[in-house]
């Protein structure tokens, strides 16, 4: 399993970028092995407003259907306009390709909050 150490990450496996008030956001390597299969994606809308914690769209895989949450607030300010087509990228690439959204964050957000690579690895490990 793949831990990129420029990421930050949540306890409900998404995985962050941050680049100067834009966050990227997508699964983690060990949130899609979980799933297995990824056969359908749902993403929000370009302008629409995420609240950090809630539900931004939807993981479907052969086993099971998951939502996505926000890690951060702001508004979505593109999507990833592969994955509804080709929702089996999340399998092959959850970094690179297989981004999910860009968030253009409504306020400044400490990265404290989140794990560093070695620590999701160790929560993850626990599981």
């Amino acid at each position: 399993m793949d831990f990129p150490d420029e990421l930050k990450y949540t306890e409900d496996h998404e995985w962050i970028l941050m680049e100067e008030e834009v966050a990227t956001i997508g699964i983690t390597d060990f949130a899609q092995e979980q799933l297995g299969d990824v056969v359908f994606v749902e993403l929000p809308e370009v302008g629409d407003i995420l609240e950090a914690g809630k539900s931004f769209g939807v993981v479907e895989s052969v086993k099971a259907v998951s939502d996505v949450y926000a890690p951060v607030s702001g508004e979505v300010v593109e999507i990833n306009e592969e994955l509804p087509d080709e929702p089996e990228v999340l399998n092959n690439s959850p970094y690179e390709d297989g981004w999910m959204i860009k968030l253009k964050l409504s306020e400044a957000i400490a990265l404290e909050g989140f794990m560093d690579a070695t620590a999701y690895q160790e929560f993850v490990e626990k599981d």
